[in-house]
């Protein structure tokens, strides 16, 4: 199944602390990969799923793709609202959009990340688990629901 419709998008709230920047007191700019990273990670965890359940079970999910782009810095004690909308499910991906914002609503990053579910023990591709597929797919759905109204 390939749904290509976004989602609504999911909203993590993080804080920008001494260790995510550089020597000029701006966020170091692969750090911006972990607060996104974090965003996905919350983003399963609200589906009813967790990392190390899903190892488990000899499911993991590895980054095969990322783009970004930088707009604005972040900086010391800056409060980020970074979120992730779904806007690609394939049978063994999932292409995300996200974007970090500062709470004053500011772009400062945007990207896409492709990630890929793979077996824990062999790092094969294989199919996303059926549950975490209808998970996913609810969220799509309750978009289209919302834009319905």
């Amino acid at each position: 199944m390939r749904v290509e419709r976004p989602g609504p998008p999911f909203v993590l709230k993080a804080r920008v602390y001494f260790e995510d920047t550089d020597a000029g007191g701006i966020v170091y700019y692969v750090n911006y990969l972990k607060f996104m990273e974090r965003a996905r990670t919350e983003l399963v965890r609200t589906l009813g799923f967790d990392q190390s359940a899903l190892q488990r079970e000899n499911v993991i999910f590895v980054v095969h793709s990322v783009s970004a782009r930088y707009h604005a810095p972040a900086r010391l004690d800056d409060e980020l609202v970074v979120s992730a909308v779904v806007l690609e499910l394939k049978r063994a991906s999932i292409r995300f959009r996200q974007q970090v914002k500062r709470a004053d609503g500011e772009l400062l990053c945007e990207g896409e990340v492709l990630v890929a579910c793979v077996s824990a023990d062999r790092y094969r591709p294989r199919v996303i688990p059926e549950t975490m597929r209808d998970a996913f797919n609810q969220l799509v759905a309750a978009d289209n629901d919302e834009g319905n109204l």
